[in-house]
């Protein structure tokens, strides 16, 4: 089987005068090397990328330009989107602990492809995989309220944490039931070590029972640097056993999983990932899911 529409709910396009991480000197990632990606990453290259299969629409999510800009990224992304017709939607960058922050997200609401806030919050023992420099800055209350402004505009939230920080985030995502939390690259499973991988399925387990939790395959092969069904089978299938394909998404995190697999393959290796499920099912993960999640 194969979904009969997709949507690419994790993807980004860049300049990359505009990303700091980008145009700086390169430093160590979780994704490893990545001077194939050290240039211009364009909606034209990216649609060349998904031609190969029925790419429908996307979401752009936030790759980091400097915090004081990122109103531009949004901006920047909409007239791509205005002049192309892709994205379909964004996911933008605000800082949550800023006294701005409605300021923030009223500027970002202008726009009219906005659909979400991503803040990454994931923290590492390994400082070169910590974006933080706290585990739980969740735990702030002045994130929480931040937090609180993004639910009340109706955007939903796109999480970005490693395994050992998901039963502490329950607690957070309890306050919001009404909130939509998309946990981006199904939870960073970064240690496949049988107690990393006992810490990551715990975790799923415990996000499962908040109803408002979602999952993206997205950045699967991010800690693995190389892209097989092999290595996505065991994240998938916790997944879908935990969640459930009506919560769980499709994302190809491109650029970044072109720095060792095609788009074709890609997309490829994650149906064969996923296995025998029905046609509906299929359809949910790679398109049904995120049309109703981000409205697209």
């Amino acid at each position: 089987m194969k979904p009969t529409r997709i949507i690419d709910a994790h993807h980004h396009i860049w300049r990359k005068q505009d990303v700091p991480w980008l145009a700086d000197e390169p430093k160590p990632r979780i994704f490893g090397p990545y001077e194939d990606i050290r240039r211009d990453y364009l909606a034209s290259e990216f649609m060349e990328d998904i031609a190969s299969w029925n790419v429908e629409k996307s979401v752009y999510v936030q790759c980091n330009w400097h915090p004081d800009r990122a109103v531009d990224e949004t901006r920047w992304v909409q007239q791509v989107a205005d002049t192309v017709g892709f994205p379909h939607g964004i996911v933008a960058f605000v800082d949550l602990t800023r006294p701005d922050v409605d300021e923030k997200l009223d500027a970002h609401g202008a726009f009219a492809n906005l659909r979400g806030i991503r803040q990454q919050i994931h923290w590492h023992s390994n400082p070169h995989w910590a974006y933080v420099t706290q585990p739980n800055l969740f735990d702030n209350p002045a994130w929480q309220d931040g937090l609180r402004r993004v639910a009340e505009r109706g955007l939903v939230f796109d999480l970005q944490i490693f395994p050992s920080q998901m039963r502490s985030i329950c607690k957070v995502v309890e306050l919001f039931p009404s909130m939509q939390f998309i946990l981006n690259h199904a939870g960073m499973p970064e240690d496949r070590s049988s107690e990393g991988w006992k810490l990551w399925q715990d975790g799923m387990k415990h996000l499962a029972q908040q109803e408002n939790v979602f999952v993206k395959f997205s950045g699967l092969n991010t800690f693995e640097h190389k892209c097989s069904a092999e290595l996505m089978r065991p994240i998938v299938q916790v997944s879908l056993e935990h969640f459930g394909a009506k919560r769980c998404m499709y994302g190809s995190n491109f650029p970044i999983e072109k720095l060792w697999t095609s788009y074709k393959n890609y997309v490829g290796d994650l149906i064969e990932a996923i296995g025998e499920v029905r046609q509906e099912e299929l359809d949910s993960i790679f398109y049904g899911t995120a049309s109703s999640v981000y409205t697209l």
